[in-house]
C-alpha cells in the first residue's frame, strides 16, 4: 500500500470515525465486555484522545473527549445504557489484568 502523509491521515480518521460510530450504535456492548475481549473500551479511546490533545496543547479535557466518543455527556450514557457488570464479568475482567 502507498498512501502519502495525507491519504494516510484521511484512511485513519474515517476508520476511527467508523468505530466510534460503530461503539455508539452498540449500547447493548457494555464497556467491561469490551475489556474482557479487547483490553480497551469506550473510555480508553476517550483517555487516548484526551492524552493526545494534552500532547498537542489542544485544551480539551476529559468531559470533552468522552463526549466526542460516546455522542453525549458520559453521565447521561451511563444512565441510559450501562448496566451492572455481573460476578462473572468482574472476575473475568480481574483475571485479565494480573499486574492491577
Amino acid at each position: 500500500m502507498s498512501l502519502d502523509d495525507q491519504q494516510r491521515l484521511e484512511l485513519e480518521a474515517a476508520v476511527f470515525r467508523r468505530l466510534v460510530a460503530h461503539l455508539r450504535a452498540r449500547t447493548d456492548v457494555q464497556n467491561i465486555d469490551l475489556m474482557n475481549l479487547a483490553g480497551f473500551c469506550r473510555n480508553c479511546l476517550s483517555n487516548w484522545m484526551l492524552e493526545e490533545a494534552e500532547a498537542r496543547g489542544l485544551g480539551l479535557d476529559k468531559a470533552a473527549t468522552r463526549e466526542a466518543v460516546y455522542g453525549m455527556p458520559y453521565e447521561d450514557w451511563k444512565a441510559r445504557y450501562q448496566s451492572e457488570a455481573s460476578a462473572e464479568q468482574l472476575a473475568s475482567f480481574a483475571a485479565s489484568r494480573p499486574d492491577h
